[in-house]
């Protein structure tokens, strides 16, 4: 089921108001550039500075198509990060059409075939996963399975299922946007662009960087809790969004549903 589709009908059961963020517009006067497929696209800014560079890209599932055509468009680095052996194993078939030429167009929903991604100038070293889960510190977690089993997202959070702690969860290992960092030499500065797609993680991970003096450059992020709306999704996409805005970020254009970009001013 869509994002779109959910978000209706969780409004038309619970009446819930959209909530504010949704409705902001894209700022004039940048040049906003929207990559990958119609399920796995981002929207960013094209501020000339991303040639060469590496991006963390956390949230891979089974459509890589947006961290494919950054990599070729950019010549960039692209470190996806991901525990979920479901992503792990696309991640692993992706890898074996490397330096080959797409064959087919992308497929509508969250699962691409290999054949479908455009590899044939992108070389091993720029797609490179970390098969962890981002969240605050180095630690193992649990990893909530999703309501529907045959989703690929998990949670930490779980608020796919109104946020409880007795589901069904697996065992992972997460580490901090610092170690990434640090490991791959980028500078707690020098990060141009950020995505979140973790299943409402994204809301600690984010006040976690500001507290921790990370800066990115862009900031593509989806609140995923907005898909299934609720006092307390609201609450927690306001704390996140709040502390961006105190952190000198601006939002600066939004899907109409959950999907976000921010830019440090």
């Amino acid at each position: 089921m869509s994002v779109l589709k959910r978000i209706k009908e969780r409004r038309a059961r619970k009446k819930y108001r959209k909530h504010p963020l949704q409705d902001t517009p894209a700022a004039p006067g940048l040049d906003l550039v929207t990559l990958g497929s119609a399920y796995g696209g981002w929207t960013f800014h094209d501020d000339g500075n991303l040639n060469g560079t590496t991006i963390i890209s956390a949230g891979l599932g089974e459509d890589a198509s947006f961290d494919v055509e950054f990599a070729a468009r950019y010549d960039a680095r692209v470190i996806l990060v991901d525990p979920t052996q479901r992503a792990i194993e696309h991640f692993e078939g992706m890898s074996g059409q490397i330096g080959q030429a797409r064959a087919r167009e992308y497929v509508d929903g969250g699962t691409q075939p290999f054949d479908a991604y455009d590899l044939g100038e992108v070389t091993a070293e720029q797609l490179v996963l970390e098969p962890l889960a981002l969240w605050t510190e180095k630690t193992s977690l649990r990893f909530f399975k999703p309501e529907n089993p045959d989703h690929v997202s998990h949670s930490i959070v779980n608020f796919q299922n109104d946020y409880r702690d007795d589901s069904d969860f697996v065992e992972v290992d997460a580490c901090t946007l610092a170690e990434l960092i640090e490991k791959y030499e980028i500078g707690q500065e020098a990060l141009p662009l950020l995505k979140l797609d973790i299943e409402g993680a994204e809301i600690e991970v984010l006040q976690n960087i500001i507290s921790a003096g990370i800066r990115p450059k862009q900031i593509c992020v989806e609140y995923d809790e907005l898909g299934m709306p609720s006092e307390t999704a609201f609450k927690r996409v306001d704390q996140a969004h709040a502390s961006l805005k105190n952190a000198g970020y601006r939002c600066v254009y939004s899907n109409g549903t959950t999907d976000y970009l921010y830019l440090l001013e």
